[in-house]
């Protein structure tokens, strides 16, 4: 082969094995901050965080030094944290054969402990940990991957950490197990109640609480589920009435995400893909248990109509906004705005966001009012109508869609506001004046590295 045909075959592979190296170096360095995540570098921890996110932040207190055994921890804590002995001593941990020391999950050197993280619960909960870990597979959303989520989103840099400290809350579910096992009993049947799962799935995004209570099902759970038997496993005939656990976590599995057809309902699918057949007759199966496979078969059905019928609505939204950006009407534009966290304010290329694909989680904040009235219809309305679908609860089905119809009209009467508004009369420098500054956009600039100039 000749010399220069060996250059130009050669060049871009070396081009491409540079970016690689480059690409590789730059995750690494965004990731060697005192925060964590891509944006580790921007931002610093609260001092919570080490307990929503202990393999990152936790420290291990330096106050008492030595080695000690489970039975030493235990002599000592009877009076220094004696509420935590006795949840332990009311656990299995402590009445098996082999007891579980503290030691056993939290490390016997005092200088040097840490937090029973999934990956320690693993040594002797195996099963449940790959059953977790294989969740990643399914992508987001999902309970493996919910801290990666949030520590990976942009905004997350920006906003103060107070603010975000309750996103980690709920988000830990993927980094401790106690989110669902209340430490120190971390007790199975605990876990199997509603309440285990309604301390993070509630409020607007995702009411699945005020929804599953307004069904039959969760009739029935309030006025008899104080007397059943929590200590039998999620089987068939073990209990009245299904339970979030019971549906979700069928016969204990630790994985929720396998049977998601609608992805939390935050993103079209198709749910008659090969892979959503197959999760639908996991379905199927499960309401089989209790109700005729046909009559189950037809509610998936009647899901797959009220989402087509959401998206519809949702679609003609976003037409609506593209219309608005293709014709620069937006108001106010997007180079009028602070920048969005970890870019710069003189970004050479900015588009307002619209639409799943394009960042409609970026509508948290820094979005015009008819970006925000599309978000919360998307994000609020949409999914209200969703979880009622999901969980039984008519009557949050019906209110979802008049609220996304009430939302739907005002974006179109803002929309044709705007068309007709005359930008000439826009004293632009008055304008970004008041959009660029105040005291909260100021504080950010101040002290958040991802809005700074």
């Amino acid at each position: 082969m000749k010399p220069a045909k060996v250059t130009i075959i050669c060049i871009p592979i070396l081009v491409s094995l540079t970016l690689i190296a480059v690409g590789f170096y730059y995750v690494n360095l965004s990731k060697s901050g005192e925060g964590a995540g891509l944006y580790s570098r921007d931002w610093t921890p609260e001092a919570i965080f080490a307990y929503w996110n202990p393999d990152d932040f936790y420290q291990s207190p330096k106050s008492v030094t030595g080695i000690f055994t489970g039975k030493d921890c235990i002599s000592c804590h009877q009076s220094v944290t004696p509420g935590i002995v006795n949840d332990w001593q009311a656990s299995r941990h402590s009445k098996v054969d082999k007891k579980v020391y503290c030691n056993d999950c939290h490390g016997s050197n005092h200088e040097d402990l840490h937090l029973p993280t999934p990956s320690v619960c693993s040594n002797c909960h195996s099963i449940q940990h790959t059953q977790f870990e294989n969740e990643k597979r399914y992508g987001f959303p999902s309970h493996a991957l919910a801290m990666q989520r949030a520590l990976n989103a942009k905004h997350f840099v920006d906003k103060p950490k107070a603010e975000v400290s309750a996103c980690l809350q709920c988000h830990s579910v993927a980094t401790k197990c106690d989110s669902c096992h209340s430490r120190h009993k971390f007790s199975a049947a605990e876990a199997r109640r509603p309440e285990a799962c309604i301390t993070c799935h509630s409020g607007p995004p995702h009411p699945d609480d005020e929804t599953y209570f307004n069904s039959a099902h969760g009739q029935l759970y309030l006025k008899e589920g104080e007397n059943w038997d929590w200590s039998k496993p999620l089987k068939k005939g073990n209990y009245p009435a299904p339970t979030c656990a019971y549906c979700h976590m069928n016969e204990g599995k630790h994985q929720v995400a396998d049977k998601s057809l609608w992805k939390f309902g935050i993103k079209q699918v198709n749910p008659l893909s090969s892979a959503n057949e197959i999760k639908r007759n996991q379905w199927i199966k499960l309401c089989s248990e209790c109700h005729q496979a046909d009559w189950s078969a037809q509610q998936l059905k009647a899901m797959d109509k009220e989402r087509k019928l959401a998206w519809n609505k949702l679609y003609k939204a976003e037409a609506i906004l593209k219309d608005l950006r293709a014709s620069n009407n937006i108001y106010p534009a997007i180079e009028q705005r602070p920048a969005y966290p970890g870019d710069t304010q003189h970004s050479l290329f900015k588009r307002e966001r619209i639409g799943f694909f394009e960042g409609q989680a970026s509508a948290f904040y820094n979005v015009s009012a008819i970006e925000r009235d599309y978000f919360e219809m998307w994000y609020f309305n949409n999914l209200a109508a969703y979880k009622g679908s999901a969980h039984g609860d008519p009557s949050f089905v019906k209110q979802g869609h008049k609220d996304m119809d009430i939302s739907l009209e005002k974006i179109k009467q803002k929309a044709e506001k705007l068309h007709a508004s005359d930008k000439t009369l826009i004293d632009s420098n008055m304008h970004n004046k008041i959009w660029l500054e105040g005291e909260y956009t100021d504080f950010n600039r101040v002290n958040n590295q991802g809005t700074s100039d």
